[in-house]
């Protein structure tokens, strides 16, 4: 213990700014690592849970971004012929979410309402943990089937039923609770497959053709901004275009999901990238101001390491404390990720944030875990280049040629 207590304080952080800066710069490397994996994996999710939505014939519309709104020339009467006209010439998809409303539930989060058609739902195939599928057939002037998160699970079970005095009907409307999502359910985004919303705290509520008949125009303009038309082609998708244009005044574009996926890429990959590029720097400069540090501290305490070290201290040994050292610092600075990510996570639920918060130990979820691994597994290499680099280094000042071999 006193060999290694000598090597901690005399050798590897007698230049304590050195020390402390090769620290901070190994945290951020793990923090910037476990980050990039993190998105990697969430990236890879994104492109399997949409896959649904990539097929040949789909298009998602999409409001062409140089396209002013005018509210003022926006009406019912020219949402309703939009949809008038989805429901005489397309199979579509449709779904809107983001509609918040306060029930009662004992997290005290502030619920989110997603609105989809049987089209959607016939896509998606939501997972459930209770209950049975969605009736789509119902009237909305009695009981609407719906379906929960599992955080409202405990509070409103399967067959009980949820009272809404306001909602985009425009009158006090009554849900049925008909099945409950799996835990940490979620939907990624179409046009950045890394974000994700979750629905642990969310109601989905089906719509039909009478349900949108009478719905705010609130619900009707945003489902258009991200409907899917369905077994169509692009020639279809351009004459929507113009009646949506005709009457809302507004430029939609029509693509499909692959064509979403170019423009991540496009993007994504080059943030990636450059992650990549600050990450591998950092790690250069890490393992040279170790083995720099090292060496220039040996060399200073020479008289120091020779007297009250070297004599019968083996190369195995002096392994084993270089290990020690950097296995010490590389749980550290994992336990300070760590805690940042599960701050992070709890923070969603301090802050009543019902779209990002996720259950798990310490509020975790799977991809978490194996980004840690990730990032564990990246430590170990840094490890092995840094403590075998030192070695060696140390071995080439004379008085360890003549000792340790």
């Amino acid at each position: 213990m006193k060999i290694f207590k000598f090597f901690v304080t005399q050798i590897f952080l007698r230049k304590a700014i050195l020390g402390i800066g090769m620290i901070l710069l190994l945290c951020m490397a793990n923090y910037i690592t476990f980050t990039a994996a993190r998105s990697i994996l969430s990236t890879f999710q994104g492109y399997q849970e949409t896959n649904y939505i990539n097929q040949e014939g789909v298009y998602i519309a999409n409001l062409d971004p140089d396209s002013p709104m005018d509210m003022g020339f926006i009406s019912e009467n020219g949402t309703q012929a939009v949809y008038d006209y989805l429901n005489s010439n397309f199979d579509y998809a449709f779904y809107t979410d983001g509609f918040i409303v306060s029930i009662p539930n004992p997290d005290g989060m502030e619920i989110s309402l997603g609105y989809m058609n049987e089209g959607y739902y016939n896509l998606k195939q939501f997972e459930l943990s209770q209950g049975t599928d969605l009736d789509f057939n119902y009237q909305f002037d009695r009981e609407i089937p719906v379906l929960i998160g599992k955080g409202l699970s405990k509070t409103y079970p399967v067959g009980s039923t949820i009272k809404m005095e306001e909602s985009v009907l425009g009158r006090p409307i009554t849900l049925k609770v008909q099945g409950v999502l799996k835990q940490n359910a979620y939907r990624s985004n179409y046009y950045a497959l890394n974000s994700k919303t979750y629905y642990n705290f969310s109601i989905l509520v089906p719509v039909n053709e009478e349900f949108l008949n009478h719905a705010a125009i609130d619900l009707t303009l945003n489902g258009l901004m991200d409907v899917a038309i369905l077994g169509t082609t692009k020639e279809e998708t351009a004459d929507l275009g113009k009646v949506i244009n005709d009457n809302l005044g507004l430029e939609f574009n029509f693509l499909s999901q692959q064509d979403n996926y170019d423009y991540f890429k496009e993007y994504y990959l080059h943030a990636l990238k450059m992650i990549c590029i600050i990450t591998f720097v950092l790690l250069i400069v890490i393992t040279c101001l170790s083995i720099w540090n090292a060496f220039v501290s040996v060399r200073s305490m020479l008289k120091d390491f020779t007297i009250n070290l070297l004599v019968g201290l083996s190369d195995s040994k002096l392994k084993q404390i270089f290990y020690g050292y950097f296995g010490i610092l590389s749980f550290l600075n994992l336990t300070a990720v760590f805690i940042i990510t599960a701050f992070n996570r709890y923070g969603c639920w301090l802050r009543k944030d019902a779209t990002f918060a996720t259950y798990g130990l310490f509020g975790l979820i799977g991809m978490d875990w194996l980004a840690f691994l990730l990032v564990a597994v990246s430590d170990i290499l840094i490890g092995v280049i840094v403590v075998e680099s030192m070695l060696w280094k140390v071995k080439k000042i004379p008085i360890s040629l003549g000792v340790l071999q």
